[in-house]
């Protein structure tokens, strides 16, 4: 019998109309997550297995991707060869039809590989807009991706002192939403990154009118629930004036959930998971099973 080859895709998307990156279950519907719709087109190419993707990042209603990922395996009839990457992300984009989800790269991987455990690092940016008092002010290319405020300044170098301060090896617990997995989680994490630059419309040489743009970066191994958004609220508080430097650090200290200000989380609709990193050596498939691979499309 042919023996299940497993994938490795990445695929990006807009999340507005989506319930989330991970499968909606059945009693929720009819809102679906984009692992439906994944997995919807994957059982359009006939595997003789059932069908279920692991997802490596799990992302709001209303939050977008560049690039998430996620893994799943695919059984094949007997007198038919293992997909090519290629061939595979023809199909699955072919299957996706006109949902705003876009599988853009695939990868053979080996048996034991699991897209969300051998992520190595996660990068979410978060874009913002100020001095916008009224969506229609914004690009319709902008519209739902970004958070648009009424302040026009912002304390950038206040922004980048609180900033610095979250960076290293903490609990998160103020900076993580109450979720049911919440006794489960550890929420020591290591922040990477958290940087603050000016960023740019998506229409910028088109647009009547400059808007000054600014993205927060945000990368660590792994986050805790909302964890990004809620840092980047806090942040954008600070910038405002309407947290200072201390209160952060206050905040990051009390390590208590219920610590952080009511009203303070920034919206979903300026975050974009823009990256999740794997070591080479996980992705590479051992010579032998290459081999078998190969022979069974010759």
């Amino acid at each position: 019998m042919q023996q299940c080859t497993r994938y490795l895709i990445f695929f990006q998307y807009i999340g507005t109309k989506y319930s989330g990156a991970v499968r909606v279950p059945p009693q929720q519907l009819p809102a679906k997550g984009i692992q439906n719709y994944l997995e919807d087109a994957v059982r359009k190419l006939r595997p003789l297995n059932p069908v279920s993707l692991s997802v490596s990042s799990r992302t709001d209603t209303g939050v977008h991707a560049l690039s998430n990922s996620a893994h799943f395996d695919l059984q094949r009839k007997k007198d038919q060869p293992p997909f090519t990457e290629d061939i595979l992300v023809k199909a699955l984009n072919y299957h996706l039809g006109t949902e705003e989800i876009r599988v853009t790269h695939a990868h053979r991987v080996p048996d034991n590989f699991h897209a969300r455990y051998c992520a190595r690092s996660r990068t979410y940016v978060y874009r913002i807009a100020p001095g916008i008092s009224h969506p229609t002010m914004l690009p319709l290319t902008e519209h739902n991706l970004c958070w648009g405020f009424c302040n026009t300044e912002l304390d950038i170098g206040a922004m980048h002192e609180a900033a610095a301060l979250l960076v290293g090896t903490h609990d998160f617990s103020t900076f993580r939403a109450v979720s049911s997995d919440l006794p489960f989680k550890n929420p020591v994490k290591t922040l990477e990154v958290a940087d603050i630059r000016p960023g740019a419309s998506f229409c910028l040489s088109h647009f009547h009118r400059t808007i000054p743009f600014w993205e927060l970066t945000f990368r660590s191994k792994s986050f805790l629930y909302r964890q990004v958004r809620r840092m980047t609220g806090a942040l954008v508080a600070v910038g405002q004036g309407r947290l200072s430097v201390s209160q952060l650090k206050d905040l990051l200290e009390a390590q208590d959930s219920n610590a952080y200000p009511q009203g303070l989380t920034a919206p979903p609709q300026g975050l974009f998971l823009t990256r999740v990193d794997y070591m080479d050596s996980d992705l590479q498939l051992s010579e032998e099973r290459h081999q078998t691979t190969e022979n069974s499309e010759d």
